[in-house]
C-alpha cells in the first residue's frame, strides 16, 4: 500500500433526463458497473447518495449534468477498471448518453491514503485543468504525473 490514492472526477452533460426511454441503457448499466467498481482490485471509493447508492442525484452543475467520483490504490487500478473491463462499453457509448463538451470533463489527482474527496474539491480540480492544463494538481489520462509531482514515465518519453 502507498500513502497516495488516485482520485477521478468524471463530469456529464445529459442528452436526455435519467427517466427517459432514451437513457434507459446507462440507467440500467449503473448498478452492475458501479458493482464492478466495487469489486475491483484497487478501488477505494466512490461516491453515493444518501441512500448509499449512485451518485446520480448529486448535481453541482445543475440538472443536466451529473458526476462521478472516486479513489483508487492506483493509476494502473483505474486503467484497468476504466479500459480493460465491461466498462470500456459504457465509455464507448456515451455519446448516446452525454453530449459532447469542449473542455475536460474528466480530472485525476493524487490523494493521501485514507482521504476522501468532497464534490467541491473534486469541482476545484476540474477547473484547474480547464483554466491551466495538466499538472501535478489536476491532470489526465494521457498526461499524468506522479505522487511525487514528476511527469510520467510513459509522458516524459512522448
Amino acid at each position: 500500500m502507498t500513502d497516495h490514492h488516485l482520485a477521478q472526477l468524471n463530469v456529464g452533460r445529459l442528452r436526455h433526463p435519467l427517466d427517459t426511454a432514451e437513457a434507459a441503457g446507462f440507467v440500467t448499466g449503473l448498478e452492475p458497473i458501479n458493482a464492478l467498481a466495487d469489486d475491483s482490485p484497487g478501488f477505494v471509493w466512490r461516491l453515493v447518495d444518501e441512500e448509499g447508492r449512485d451518485a446520480t442525484a448529486i448535481r453541482p452543475y445543475g440538472d443536466d449534468m451529473i458526476v462521478n467520483l472516486s479513489v483508487w490504490e492506483s493509476f494502473q487500478a483505474l486503467w484497468d477498471f476504466t479500459y480493460r473491463s465491461d466498462h470500456l462499453e459504457y465509455v464507448r457509448r456515451r455519446r448516446e448518453w452525454f453530449t459532447r463538451m469542449a473542455e475536460p470533463f474528466t480530472v485525476l489527482w493524487w490523494v493521501p491514503a485514507g482521504h476522501l474527496p468532497s464534490v467541491e474539491e473534486a469541482l476545484s480540480r476540474l477547473t484547474r485543468l480547464r483554466e491551466e492544463g495538466p499538472a501535478p494538481e489536476a491532470f489526465t489520462f494521457r498526461h499524468r504525473y506522479e505522487p511525487d509531482g514528476a511527469l510520467a514515465a510513459t509522458e516524459a518519453a512522448t
